[in-house]
């Protein structure tokens, strides 16, 4: 799907990217069919639910052998399903326990255990499949404007506060949850009157060379003493306290989005359509307690690829597929959980991509520093 168009690139997408169409289709008998599509076409399930109503949210367990839907600010329901029987015809629910709460969301963090984040806190369950029922764990209550959850470290991140910039740091593990001391992400820029400006698209929880880092996206005016945006570091230590360690120049101001692949952060910049790595584990400029970081490489876009259309069907007559020629804006994109690409095109279609390290050319070279 992916055309070779040129080799003077270091940044490419998976060339079989995941397709979606319709996730939800409404058949005849008040009857709900669902498609499942995961990286590989193994991965694909379709199943058929009742209709209640509009779906907020909709996940599996790691397993796939529960679905938790959310069709209400206030509850969510779960069905079981085993390999044999499939879907199991007995549901199950549950309710946030907070009076007056909204659920903002909701994750998974092991096969059987899923936190509820509310406005009010977090609400963390053990889901007990052969009784039907949630067994409540742990709650922590604080005010919520938003959240970021890492599967690969199993680290939540909850934003508080009327600038949006107090954390709280949650690890999961299995039957527990640990709060790590809380911390404050410096802004650019502080708003008057104060109001919400830390938002939940510009931080990122990755894990980079083996330790969960926070990864935000600071941007302040470029001027006299301004050098633009940023992109600040935060890692966490021995999962006990998140310390800033490490700032990217971009030198750029702008639409940005931000990227893991490989350890190697990428940061795409929306007007000139190109991105920037860079690495932690090169030396930079310390100034004794941060190190200041510049680009490994100069900006190159995103390889460029073609999109090839399926074949039109039904009424019309079967045509030559069509080629459709892309070049990556950030307009067009959403850039996902390090490092996934999701590419919308309006109500019909979308395609899920890997962000991917062009094979090693001749004209880049990263070298690896040991301590």
């Amino acid at each position: 799907m992916a055309e070779d168009i040129s080799d003077d690139y270091y940044l490419e997408l998976s060339p079989m990217p995941v397709r979606f169409e319709s996730v939800f289709a409404v058949r005849s008998g008040g009857v709900t069919g669902v498609i499942v599509k995961g990286p590989t076409d193994q991965m694909t399930t379709t199943f058929r639910m009742e209709d209640k109503g509009p779906v907020i949210s909709i996940k599996f367990s790691p397993d796939q052998q529960v679905l938790a839907i959310q069709r209400t600010k206030t509850s969510v329901e779960f069905i079981n399903f085993t390999g044999a029987d499939g879907m199991d015809s007995v549901e199950y629910s549950q309710s946030c326990k907070g009076k007056n709460a909204t659920i903002l969301g909701f994750v998974w963090t092991h096969n059987n255990e899923i936190v509820f984040v509310t406005d009010h806190g977090v609400e963390f369950f053990q889901v007990v499949p052969e009784k039907h029922c949630l067994k409540a764990l742990k709650s922590h209550s604080l005010s919520v404007n938003w959240y970021v959850f890492c599967p690969q470290s199993c680290l939540m991140l909850l934003s508080s506060g009327t600038l949006g910039n107090q954390m709280q740091p949650l690890h999961f593990k299995p039957g527990s949850v640990i709060k790590l001391t809380k911390f404050e992400i410096e802004l650019g820029v502080i708003p008057k009157p104060a109001k919400l400006c830390l938002l939940e698209r510009d931080v990122t929880l990755a894990v980079l060379y083996g330790c969960p880092s926070v990864v935000v996206l600071r941007h302040q005016p470029r001027g006299v003493t301004g050098q633009g945006a940023e992109v600040v570091i935060y890692t966490v230590q021995k999962m006990l306290t998140a310390k800033k360690s490490h700032i990217l120049r971009l030198d750029m101001s702008g639409r940005f989005a931000v990227n893991v692949v490989d350890n190697l952060i990428a940061v795409h910049h929306q007007a000139s359509k190109t991105s920037m790595l860079f690495d932690i584990n090169l030396a930079g400029e310390f100034d004794g307690f941060v190190m200041y970081h510049q680009p490994v490489a100069s900006l190159r876009p995103i390889k460029p690829f073609s999109l090839r259309l399926p074949l039109a069907t039904g009424t019309q007559m079967l045509v030559e597929p069509a080629h459709i020629n892309c070049e990556l804006c950030i307009l067009d994109m959403c850039y996902l959980e390090c490092p996934l690409i999701c590419l919308l095109h309006g109500s019909q279609w979308c395609l899920l991509w890997t962000l991917c390290l062009v094979p090693w050319q001749s004209s880049i070279v990263f070298v690896c520093q040991e301590e």
